[in-house]
């Protein structure tokens, strides 16, 4: 239902503006997956193209369901100019296609892991899903496909993966607003987790 992707374009469009570039990678045996980069004053904005084009299934599922489940594309927002971050277009198209490739559901609350920086020299090899309809509102598709969701990302140290798993998401996420961090900083540090 490669239709849907027209429509999710023009989402992103309406809610960050014209995109400044856009790069593709696709990966055997799956859809092409787009990053498209929004810029806005300090704020650089990555979000993928692709991954909601199909819906993402139970991964003990026997069949997968062509029409029905979730769907949903990546945003991912950080500071202009305080690192190389145009080089998290591979991480964000690898966890892009995570529900194609391991059959994975991304959902608020998930950590997902790329195993390297997201960019050269970056603190951070996961990121935390968060709730969406912030930035991004839900894109309504004619029924009975669910809408597609955009679900930012917000990048975790090591030190923060290891305790949201033990402590949850919400906990990780109550620690950061009590202290005040920024989670746009690309070059920010761990919040005191004890």
């Amino acid at each position: 239902m490669a239709d849907v992707l027209p429509l999710v374009e023009a989402r992103l469009r309406t809610a960050l503006g014209e995109p400044d570039a856009r790069a593709a990678v696709t990966f055997l045996g799956t859809d092409r997956i787009e990053v498209l980069r929004f810029t806005d004053g300090d704020i650089v904005r990555y979000a993928t193209l692709g991954m909601s084009s199909q819906p993402m299934s139970d991964p003990t599922a026997a069949l997968a369901d062509p029409v029905q489940g979730p769907r949903a594309e990546l945003v991912l927002s950080v500071r202009a100019g305080r690192a190389d971050t145009d080089k998290v277009l591979r991480p964000l198209a690898v966890l892009a296609a995570s529900p194609q490739v391991e059959g994975v559901v991304v959902a608020p609350g998930a950590s997902l892991d790329v195993g390297e920086p997201l960019w050269p020299g970056a603190p951070f090899t996961s990121v935390l899903v968060a709730e969406p309809g912030g930035l991004v509102e839900d894109l309504e598709l004619d029924p009975p496909r669910d809408p597609v969701r955009f679900l930012p990302l917000l990048p975790m140290t090591p030190n923060e993966a290891a305790w949201k798993r033990v402590q949850g998401a919400s906990a990780l996420q109550e620690r950061w607003l009590t202290h005040g961090t920024d989670l746009r900083d690309p070059a920010r540090g761990s919040v005191p987790l004890t």
